[in-house]
């Protein structure tokens, strides 16, 4: 199997990617996917998929603190990801449209070609927050609890996600000075962006995956201790990212335009100045007012004990089922004993009449004791049957 999946890369081109400033130069060869069953599988699209399962599990891990229940979440996260996905499409279909210099979408090329590429990381976020909000209505999850756990668990995807714009050779930036430590080049670079050869650009998918590191690392012990209000990791989360994506995105060359404004930078910019007030707002609020995280409320006391009641209930009736199941049938092996048991009674009866000292009053007595212990035995044998 690995070595048709090997076999099978070669459906994709080789390219290369030199750092000739970093570690002593170095340059890397590889290819974009592989091929499986006949389908073009990119790496870019594995990657995506190892951030969401990392998130998951780490989102899994950290509920109970957040006053979670774990399959809540599920259906949460579940409903979360089909909205980040079509709202990272949709944004980016959108703003290319916009764009003078862009590519045409229409309703049906939205979705035909999307093999093509073409995913918005702040869409992504507008739709997947959407979705979780009415989905955390629908299965009575706290918004802003949510909020704050799923925006640690966007860090995680988004850190690794990054990677992808690496194997793609994409999300890059402009030229940068010849002796720039994390310099990078490649043919395609240079020919996309009409550069000479050998010059150096920014590698801005680098820069913002370390970047969303950073602010994991940081908001991950920040969340254990210092958390003071439901929906404060959020807020950071939308802080952070957007001021190290207002530099970032000045760095690149195929941002999303409106005009002249990068469409990102500006949401970016607007998020950290919007967001950092609202957090230092809403942490004089709840401190004045002493409001309490959800975890430590009734509401979720009340919640949690209700699920903790659903699901020992839900398992008492599976494994009545099961052992309803497996029992075995009274009408089978426990009919049997009972009536070899009663017939033994019977003649060990019989014989301690036989027995006793010859009386002509007691053997009428002993024939009838016998007949009777008989018929007792035939009445329990009868009646055991039945059952």
């Amino acid at each position: 199997m690995l070595t048709s999946l090997i076999t099978a890369a070669s459906a994709f081109p080789e390219v290369e990617l030199t750092f000739p400033n970093l570690f002593g130069g170095f340059t890397i060869s590889y290819r974009q996917g592989f091929e499986l069953f006949g389908i073009k599988i990119y790496w870019y699209g594995v990657l995506i998929t190892i951030g969401v399962i990392l998130a998951y599990l780490y989102a899994s891990r950290r509920a109970k603190s957040f006053g979670i229940n774990k399959d809540r979440m599920f259906d949460v996260v579940f409903a979360a990801l089909i909205g980040g996905f079509l709202g990272a499409r949709i944004y980016y279909c959108v703003f290319q449209t916009l764009d003078p210099n862009g590519i045409d979408y229409d309703f049906v090329t939205t979705f035909t070609t999307i093999r093509d590429g073409g995913l918005a990381i702040y869409g992504g976020v507008i739709g997947g927050f959407l979705c979780g909000f009415i989905a955390c209505k629908i299965r009575k999850v706290n918004f802003r609890a949510m909020a704050d756990l799923a925006s640690l668990g966007f860090l995680i995807g988004q850190t690794i996600g990054r990677w992808g714009n690496f194997i793609n050779q994409e999300a890059f930036g402009a030229q940068c000075a010849d002796d720039w430590l994390f310099g990078m080049t490649s043919v395609d670079i240079i020919a996309r962006d009409h550069l000479e050869a050998g010059a150096l650009v920014h590698p801005c998918f680098l820069y913002e995956s370390v970047w969303c590191l950073v602010g994991f690392i940081a908001l991950h012990f920040y969340s254990k201790k210092l958390r003071t209000f439901d929906g404060e990791i959020m807020l950071m989360y939308l802080a952070w990212y957007g001021l190290g994506r207002a530099w970032i995105e000045g760095l690149r060359t195929d941002s999303l335009m409106a005009g002249e404004l990068r469409i990102s930078q500006v949401v970016a910019a607007v998020c950290f100045v919007a967001c950092t007030i609202m957090v230092i707002v809403f942490k004089i609020l709840t401190e004045k007012k002493h409001i309490p995280l959800y975890v430590n409320t009734e509401a979720c006391r009340e919640l949690a004990e209700a699920d903790a009641a659903a699901e020992a209930e839900r398992l008492r009736k599976k494994k009545e089922k099961k052992s309803g199941q497996s029992a075995p049938s009274i009408l089978a092996d426990g009919a049997e004993d009972i009536t070899l048991d009663e017939e033994t009674a019977a003649e060990d009866g019989a014989a301690e009449q036989e027995e006793a000292p010859a009386d002509e009053s007691a053997e009428p007595a002993a024939e009838e004791t016998e007949d009777t212990h008989n018929n007792e035995s035939e009445e329990n044998s009868d009646g055991s049957t039945d059952n």
